[in-house]
């Protein structure tokens, strides 16, 4: 996998935002005028019962919002990726709790070679205003294991604050947005909060450099957090087991991946406008230049 050299190039690379978001209105009034311009922002409305979708085309008429197809963060994120026209993806919460300020942080990683820009609360320069002792701790317990089991060195395996190039999408093989949702009501794997874990686990399997990018965690600004520590954080251990067995098995053997189409867009329209290393055994710097 190969990246345009944007640096030697001079050229701009066009940035996607996509946001997940679910009853997030009074949220959403904050965070989008603090976004930059960029070449398109996309909002995934998760069946919002309050004015997420009206709240976001008032703050933001270039917007473009989607409707997911299940439920879930996960699910929210791939149907988002597939609607991305840009050559960089950047993650953003609608909580209120990612800083917009960071966004050029995250780009000058990609432009200086990483293939993923890993955002991170406990590499030097980062901090949180909302994690708890008991959530640090579980959170450290479980980049020991996915650093042991990957070859990797996470400081923040759960934090969901990341960006990559676009052309890495593929690679990561998501659950396919056209599956029907389930009968009795469980998600698909890699529909839930699971979907930073899968991530960050298949990021590294797939060879790609990555570089971890000092973040500061706000406090969300409005509602009430969807995360339960404990059960979330086995849903997290048995992701970073089943992502390394899923590494043994064959490509051929997994399941194909089935991408939706950009007819799932509701409204579209485009609004055009020194850091940790973790290194991957065989893989230099000049080889993602």
């Amino acid at each position: 996998m190969r990246a345009v050299n944007y640096r030697s190039k001079k050229l701009p690379p066009r940035i996607s935002i996509v946001i997940p978001a679910r009853n997030e209105a009074r949220n959403l009034e904050i965070i989008l005028p603090e976004l930059p311009l960029v070449h398109q922002v996309i909002l995934v409305d998760g069946d919002s019962v309050d004015d997420t979708i009206d709240t976001a085309r008032r703050m933001m008429p270039g917007i473009e919002i989607i409707r997911q197809t299940r439920k879930g963060k996960g699910n929210a994120l791939a149907c988002g990726f597939a609607a991305v026209t840009g050559d960089i993806v950047v993650m953003f919460d609608a909580d209120g709790s990612a800083d917009a300020a960071e966004i050029p942080r995250f780009v000058d990683a990609l432009l200086d070679g990483a293939d993923v820009a890993k955002g991170s609360r406990f590499c030097p320069g980062g901090g949180s205003e909302d994690i708890t002792a008991f959530r640090r701790l579980g959170n450290y317990g479980l980049n020991l294991i996915t650093n042991v089991l990957l070859g990797t060195r996470y400081t923040d395996l759960c934090y969901g604050y990341n960006a990559f190039w676009a052309h890495a999408l593929p690679e990561l093989e998501l659950p396919s947005t056209a599956l029907a949702r389930r009968a009795d009501g469980r998600m698909h794997w890699g529909d839930g909060f699971e979907i930073e874990t899968v991530l960050n686990c298949r990021f590294a399997i797939a060879g790609m450099k990555i570089v971890e990018v000092p973040s500061v965690e706000r406090l969300r600004i409005h509602g009430e957090s969807n995360l339960h520590a404990i059960s979330d954080g086995f849903r997290v251990l048995k992701t970073i087991w089943a992502e390394r067995q899923r590494s043994r098995r064959p490509r051929i053997n997994r399941e194909p991946v089935v991408l939706p189409t950009r007819q799932q867009v509701v409204a579209a329209s485009t609004r055009t406008q020194p850091v940790l290393l973790i290194d991957v055994p065989g893989r230099s710097a000049e080889e993602s230049a």
